[in-house]
This record gives C-alpha cells, structure tokens and sequence, in this order.
C-alpha cells in the first residue's frame, strides 16, 4: 500500500479507511505567509524598540495604537482571508468594531467627566 505514492509527499490518515492525503504545497501561500511574518515582526520590534526611548507618553501611546491597529489589520486580513472579501462581509465585521470602539471612547469620557464633577 506504501509503494502506490512514494513519489508524492503526503501522508496516510491512520483512520479505518487508511486513506492517502497527497500534501498540498502552494508557494504563494507559503511565501505570503512569510512576508507577513517579517512584517509583523518588524513592527513588534519597532514597538519594543520605541518603548525604550525618550519619547513623551501620550506620543509613545498614539504610535502604540497606531501600530497595534496596524498589525491587527494585517493579521485580520492575511491569515483570516478578509482582505479578498466583499464589501458586505467588510462592512459586517467594520461597523460593529466601530461602534465598539465608540462606546469604549465614550465611556473613557463619561468616566473622566466624573473626575472633575466630584
């Protein structure tokens, strides 16, 4: 049964059945994969490294965020495929992080106010 596929690589599933699973090598996957990688781990380092310096705090915060919704942007797009979607199911994901991200923002202010009402 070993000899039907030496040739391929791939794997047998070990189940009843036994059967053979050639293995799929795509190298524009592989090599995407890859480049997100690096990419990602550029901007971790940079944020790691920046963390360091001198910079004042609220700069130091803004770029924080501003790298963090970068990499969550890329990972969401690379490795959850939504980057090639349609606008519908964009919008579907977008919106609702928007009006997360508004509620959080209004809550960070409601509960400011409260520290110079008192």
């Amino acid at each position: 049964m070993s000899g039907d596929h030496e040739e391929l690589p791939g794997y047998y599933t070990g189940d009843i059945h036994n059967q053979y699973v050639p293995e799929h090598r795509n190298s524009k996957a592989i090599r995407l994969i890859w480049i997100t990688f690096t990419i990602l781990l550029i901007a971790t380092i940079v944020e790691v490294g920046i963390s360091f310096t001198g910079i004042p705090r609220d700069i130091l915060n803004a770029i924080f965020i501003v790298l963090t919704i970068f990499k969550a942007y890329y990972i969401v797009a690379i490795f959850m495929h939504l980057k090639s979607e349609k606008l519908g199911m964009g919008a579907s994901i977008v919106i609702p992080f928007l009006f997360i991200l508004y509620f959080v923002i209004m809550m960070i202010l409601e509960g400011n106010y409260l520290n110079y009402v008192k």
